[in-house]
C-alpha cells in the first residue's frame, strides 16, 4: 500500500508558490504597509506625546482616570477598534460623506487609534520617571514653566523613542481591525498586473494561509519581521547617536 505524505498539498516548493507574486505586486504591498504604518504612527507620536506633556505637568481633577484610560487603551482589542472605525466611516454612519471605508485612509485611522495609548502611556511613564530634582534645579536656575518641561522631556527622549517604536510595532502587526476597514484589496493594472490597494503584509499573510500557501505566509512573514526589525535598528541607532 502507497503512503501519501499528509503535508504535500501544502508544502510545495517556494519557487513554484511564488509564481503568481510578481515584485511589483510585492513591492506595492510593502509600499501600503509602510504608508499606512509609518503615517499612523507620525500622528500617533505628535497626539501621543502632546498628551503625555499635558497629563504629565498639569495636575487637574482625574488625573489619575485618564491615566488609566490610556493604560487601559494599550489592550484595545484591534477587532473591536476595527468594527467600531467600520461603523463611524459607513454610508450610514457619522463619518460616511467622507467616503473612506475600505480605503488606506480607514487604515491609518484604525492604526492610529490602536498605537495612541502605546505612544501615550510609555511617553508619559518616560516623563514622570525623570528625576523630580532636574526640575528643581531648572527652576533654582532661573528657568520657566516652558523650560523645565524642555529639560524634562531632553532627559525622557529616549523613553519617547522607545514609546514610538513601540507604537509603530503595535501598527505594523495589526491584522484585525485593517482588514475589516480595508477589506484586504488588491487590484488589476490595465497591463494584468496585480498591486496593493488597503493589501498589507500582514493581510496578505492571512490570505496567502487561508489559501494553504504557507510557503509564500512565510516569505512574507520574513519580509514584515525585516522591515520591523530595520525601522527598530534605526531607531536604536539614533538613540545611541544621541547617547555620544
Amino acid at each position: 500500500m502507497t503512503t501519501v505524505p499528509l503535508l504535500s498539498p501544502v508544502f510545495t516548493p517556494i519557487p513554484l508558490q511564488l509564481s503568481d507574486f510578481s515584485v511589483d505586486y510585492l513591492v506595492s504591498i510593502i509600499a501600503v504597509t509602510l504608508q499606512v504604518s509609518l503615517t499612523a504612527v507620525a500622528l500617533a507620536t505628535v497626539a501621543g506625546v502632546a498628551l503625555a506633556v499635558v497629563v504629565g505637568f498639569t495636575d487637574f481633577p482625574g488625573k489619575r482616570l485618564v491615566e488609566a484610560v490610556i493604560n487601559t487603551g494599550m489592550g484595545f482589542p484591534s477587532v473591536v477598534v476595527g468594527l467600531v472605525v467600520l461603523i463611524m466611516l459607513s454610508n450610514t454612519g457619522p463619518l460616511g460623506e467622507f467616503d473612506l471605508l475600505f480605503s488606506p485612509g480607514a487604515m491609518i485611522i484604525s492604526q492610529f487609534i490602536l498605537a495612541l495609548p502605546v505612544v501615550a502611556s510609555v511617553s508619559l511613564s518616560a516623563i514622570e520617571s525623570v528625576d523630580e530634582s532636574l526640575a528643581d534645579a531648572a527652576f533654582a536656575a532661573g528657568g520657566t514653566g516652558r523650560d523645565v518641561q524642555v529639560a524634562v522631556l531632553r532627559e525622557a527622549r529616549y523613553g519617547i523613542t522607545t514609546a514610538i517604536l513601540a507604537g509603530f510595532g503595535r501598527a505594523i502587526s495589526e491584522v484585525g481591525s485593517v482588514l475589516i476597514v480595508g477589506g484586504n484589496i488588491a487590484l488589476n493594472t490595465p497591463t494584468g498586473e496585480r498591486v496593493s490597494f488597503t493589501r498589507t503584509l500582514t493581510t496578505a499573510i492571512t490570505l496567502e494561509a487561508r489559501k494553504g500557501e504557507i510557503e509564500t505566509g512565510i516569505v512574507l512573514g520574513v519580509v514584515l519581521v525585516a522591515l520591523a526589525l530595520t525601522v527598530n535598528a534605526l531607531g536604536n541607532a539614533l538613540r545611541a547617536r544621541g547617547e555620544h
